[in-house]
């Protein structure tokens, strides 16, 4: 990816879409972002989720145009394996900080089984001392590390799905559906304190963000001499869960200098977020107000098919 020594790396391009990068251990989501956007010399990259260095998994990269449409994917419901160690609780509720309570002892499969119904649903949790949670302005962890004292409020979660998949006394492996803004590391560390054993995170990995699967990812390797085609997804990829309709060349003009059109046939619906395109191509993303579609996002993906 560095190129041949001394020669010129090429200008960077407007390149739009989806990487769903499989996110090794030890890399964290700003050194994967910068990775791709460099390996396919994009102006523009985001990611769609952080995953911490300690996890691996699914990192959605969105490119150019898609970077409108991250907040669709980071809304979508999420999966996790991971496995919790008992005994020990840690400072970060991970293998990465330092033990902070110790108990030593470990559940039988049964008390795990049992407690499962009570971590399923919509529920409460508080988010990790170390986590990128704001407190007036300041990062949770930034503020943990400086060694002042963190008091985070419970925020509800909703977690889909939660299956204990294997046990060995001293570690229990899980897999959990959840919706946004749900901590992992919170989970386990509470199932821990729950059980009277205590608990962290020994292994993370995300397989599912939104509509993105392992089925779709592709690993940093992969990137290396790959062309911009054969590693993007479409932009609307995003927006699987959204219904689209297609639209005339003189709708989509309107679409595009933010003006509203009206919506006619048998099937246009009548309310609700939809998307837009005009000859396949994706022109805009709003909402349908009594007839009239009214955009909230339009994009700029080239010129439309006559």
């Amino acid at each position: 990816m560095s190129g041949e020594p001394g020669k010129p790396r090429p200008k960077n391009r407007d390149v739009s879409g989806w990487v769903v990068l499989d996110k090794g251990v030890g890399m964290t989501s700003t050194h994967v972002v910068a990775v791709v956007k460099r390996a396919l010399n994009a102006k523009k990259a985001g990611h769609a989720g952080t995953l911490d260095p300690l996890a691996s998994g699914i990192l959605p990269i969105a490119l150019g145009e898609a970077t409108k449409t991250v907040p669709f994917v980071m809304d979508g419901q999420k999966s996790y394996v991971f496995t919790v160690a008992w005994g020990v609780e840690t400072e970060t509720d991970d293998a990465e900080g330092r033990p902070v309570q110790a108990t030593h002892t470990y559940p039988e499969r049964a008390a795990v089984e049992a407690l499962l119904p009570r971590f399923t649903g919509l529920i409460e949790q508080v988010p990790p001392r170390f986590s990128a949670v704001k407190i007036q302005g300041e990062r949770a962890y930034d503020l943990a590390r400086d060694g002042e004292t963190v008091e985070l409020k419970p925020r509800q979660a909703q977690i889909d799905r939660l299956t204990l998949v294997a046990h060995s006394g001293e570690r229990s492996v899980f897999e959990a559906d959840c919706g946004k803004g749900t901590y992992v590391r919170a989970l386990a560390r509470d199932l821990g304190r729950a059980l009277g054993c205590l608990g962290h995170v020994a292994a993370l990995r995300r397989t599912r963000v939104g509509p993105f699967t392992e089925d779709d990812a592709v690993v940093v390797g992969d990137l290396e001499g790959s062309e911009a085609a054969s590693v993007l997804r479409p932009v609307e990829t995003a927006l699987g869960d959204l219904p689209s309709i297609p639209v005339p060349r003189d709708m989509a003009v309107r679409l595009m200098r933010g003006q509203p059109v009206i919506l006619r046939g048998r099937d246009a619906p009548l309310s609700g977020k939809i998307y837009a395109t005009c000859g396949g191509v994706l022109v805009a993303v709003g909402d349908v107000e009594r007839g009239e579609l009214v955009p909230h996002r339009v994009f700029h993906l080239g010129a439309w098919p006559a």
